[in-house]
């Protein structure tokens, strides 16, 4: 029988006691052959893994250094080792996946679960407010009100968010804004009982705290994953909020019909405080920051770059003076035109057009928000393997906007010469499934080009796309009402082109700030 005790005593600062009794580590059926086995020591100063093999021979060889040697089968007195300690040696095959798991990883999903409530948070109130305005008698002009509260605060705090995450760390950031729009959903029913005036201001501090978390994610995530990595990771977040969607409009009926519609808000606003609990034990803004991250794990997010210490202050000039920054606030309005149009206007369309009746309106609307589910995360791969096989960043990012701003032109110009109801749904799933591609174009592009200052970019950039939507959804019922929904089309299928002119022009995917 053979033994490891004595090159587990090289591992190990202090002493311990010897087993009764050694596993059989011999094979009797099959002698001529191998036997590889990992040991695992684990002590309060450190953890040791190293690899032994029983040869043909009938000897143990440790294959931890770049020599062999080999393991006696008599140990000294002078190096036995004590039984009790040794019951943290574990023989095992491998490693538990959750030790393996990348940490970076961990802070990916915990953004992407976030982003689900964010989303899930924000369009319970397109059903709820059915119920709620044949309760306090709103009509629509009120209705109206009550929706474009959100857009008072969220408006808000995109750039002051970005400049937070960027000097104080995404960390904080993301776990406020996600408690405080988390309770400001729970308040919600009460502020509606309690007069207008409190719901609106309810309405608009949900916002604040949403506004806060498109920054902060870039921020955290601009730290923590490598560029190899970066496309597939904000596809994943992104589309976090599109199957947030799709679980908000699922359930919220379900919740309303059976325990009315405050449940939707009370159950909704309190899951945030499930993820805060987790956010706050697993969540840090940098690698720097996480004691337990594992040095190999540290190497690879460090490979191209170096550690940077916080912001300090933001170099505003700079920052402006520089054309991919205009290129990324262009092609973010541009791009956020036709998106908010499609996903505010999508069940009239469906109604007024297609004439389906509400509940298969409700059912088709949910088709677009999974394509572009599905599509974010493949563009992101698709992205990423580009990278990797030695194409340019800038190369990729133009490629994928392009895709996603000449995808939905596309699609959107053919549905003038479609009749079918089926091909003008799959029109339009297609459009939003192609628009999705800009999740590795546009949105990661912050990242790229100013990582330290990228909670400011995104900032700067989506504030010009909510304005965008604000301004894109008032102008369709406009344009719907002195013209046709072919005009509506054509308004963002010529953005979309000049969107596709600009980024392709200014857009890089190299590093202009530091």
């Amino acid at each position: 029988m053979n033994t490891t005790r004595a090159l587990l005593y090289s591992f190990t600062d202090r002493p311990f006691r010897p087993l009764k009794s050694l596993p059989d580590i011999s094979c009797p059926k099959r002698p001529r052959e191998a036997l590889n086995f990992r040991v695992q020591l684990r002590t309060d100063q450190r953890c040791s893994i190293f690899r032994d093999s029983v040869r043909k021979t009938g000897k143990v060889y440790a294959d931890v250094k770049s020599d062999r040697y080999e393991i006696l089968e008599s140990v000294p007195e002078s190096v036995k080792l004590e039984e009790a300690a040794l019951d943290d040696a574990v023989l095992d095959s491998t490693v538990p996946w959750w030790e393996e798991f990348p940490k970076r990883w961990v802070i990916v999903i915990l953004c992407f679960s976030a982003f689900l409530l964010c989303n899930m948070d924000r369009v319970n109130m397109s059903i709820a407010i059915l119920p709620m305005s044949a309760e306090y008698n709103w009509n629509p002009a009120t209705v109206g009100l009550i929706q474009s509260s959100f857009f008072w605060g969220y408006l808000l705090t995109q750039i002051a968010g970005g400049i937070w995450a960027d000097t104080v760390g995404g960390k904080r950031v993301l776990g406020f804004g996600v408690i405080w729009w988390s309770i400001a959903t729970a308040l919600t029913p009460v502020a509606a009982k309690a007069g207008l005036p409190f719901l609106l201001v309810v309405r608009a501090f949900m916002g604040v705290g949403e506004g806060v978390a498109m920054p902060a994610m870039n921020t955290i995530l601009s730290k923590w994953v490598p560029v190899s990595e970066r496309s597939r990771s904000l596809a994943l977040v992104y589309s976090g909020m599109y199957l947030g969607s799709v679980t908000g409009l699922a359930f919220s009926p379900f919740l309303i019909h059976q325990f009315g519609w405050p449940s939707v808000f009370y159950s909704f606003g309190s899951l945030g405080t499930v993820w805060f609990a987790a956010w706050l034990s697993k969540a840090h803004s940098s690698p720097l920051d996480d004691p337990q991250l594992r040095p190999e794990e540290k190497n690879l997010i460090f490979v191209n770059s170096s550690p940077k210490e916080p912001v300090k202050s933001i170099p505003w000039g700079l920052i402006l003076s520089k054309a991919p920054v205009w290129a990324l606030i262009v092609s973010h309005f541009c791009h956020n035109w036709g998106t908010f149009i499609l996903l505010t206007w999508m069940p009239t369309y469906y109604n007024q057009v297609l004439k389906f009746n509400l509940t298969e309106s409700g059912l088709f609307c949910v088709l677009p928000w999974l394509t572009m589910a599905f599509s974010a995360n493949l563009g992101g791969w698709i992205a990423d393997t580009l990278v990797s096989k030695g194409l340019s960043v800038t190369t990729v990012r133009k490629i994928m906007q392009s895709i996603g701003f000449l995808g939905p032109a596309f699609f959107l110009t053919q549905l003038s010469h479609i009749d079918s109801p089926a091909m003008a749904v799959l029109c339009m799933a297609c459009s939003q499934g192609t628009d999705a591609f800009s999740q590795s174009g546009l949105y990661s592009n912050h990242q790229d080009i100013a990582p330290r200052y990228s909670g400011v970019l995104l900032g700067l950039s989506n504030t010009a796309g909510v304005l965008a939507g604000v301004f894109g959804t008032a102008s369709t019922g406009y344009i719907l009402q002195h013209g046709s929904w072919d005009d509506v089309f054509k308004v963002s299928v010529g953005l979309y082109l000049v969107g596709t002119v600009v980024w392709n022009l200014f857009s890089t995917g190299e590093k202009i700030l530091d």
